[in-house]
């Protein structure tokens, strides 16, 4: 069967060279030059294009970020004071105490113990509420700041669909990838893929 199968296609192949071999040539090189031309233009329209933004300098170049900023550290630095004055207090209670630790009945040490104990827990609880993850310089962060960015994003994201970018990288890497085409987004793909397994 493979004999008759090669026998076939030589036979053709003479058949063709008998009959119109070099038009038949040259239709199968236009065919190749097509399909290369077309793979060409497949793989040229999934090209991704990608820019690259320092964010950093994008937002220092920005009078509103600048003003926020100084806005956040002069409220930072008026609250490190505010927690330092009162671990001053604490030093000067605990080293009175030390001082007088000889003079004072067992119930007055436990006062005073206990009342250097109750400050300093104060004071962890006032860092905490200051400066914590959820901290009033955290939300006034978002308040002031967090706009500004969400300007800078949109503006990006405005740019790079204006200009066909299908991602936008930040240059520092703080923060990775600015904007991100979403039919560049395979996730659903990986989903379905992993679920099929």
């Amino acid at each position: 069967m493979l004999v008759d199968a090669f026998v076939k296609i030589s036979t053709f192949g003479v058949h063709c060279k008998n009959q119109n071999y070099n038009e038949m040539k040259s239709k199968l090189k236009i065919i190749f030059i097509a399909l290369v031309a077309l793979f060409t233009l497949s793989n040229a329209a999934e090209a991704q294009r990608i820019a690259v933004v320092d964010i950093t300098e994008v937002l220092n170049s920005l009078d509103e970020y600048t003003a926020a900023q100084a806005d956040l550290d002069a409220t930072a630095e008026q609250w490190r004071q505010e927690i330092a004055k009162e671990q001053e207090k604490i030093s000067s209670l605990y080293n009175a105490y030390q001082t007088e630790q000889v003079l004072l009945s067992e119930d007055a040490k436990v006062k005073k113990e206990n009342e250097i104990i109750e400050l300093e827990k104060k004071v962890r609880e006032l860092q905490r509420k200051r400066f914590g993850p959820e901290g009033d310089l955290f939300r006034k962060q978002e308040d002031l700041v967090t706009p500004i960015q969400q300007k800078v994003f949109n503006t990006i994201e405005d740019y790079a669909s204006e200009r066909g970018y299908d991602f936008i990288l930040d240059k520092g890497g703080s923060t990775g990838i600015l904007f991100a085409n979403p039919r560049m987004d395979k996730t659903v793909d990986i989903i379905n893929r992993l679920n099929r397994n």
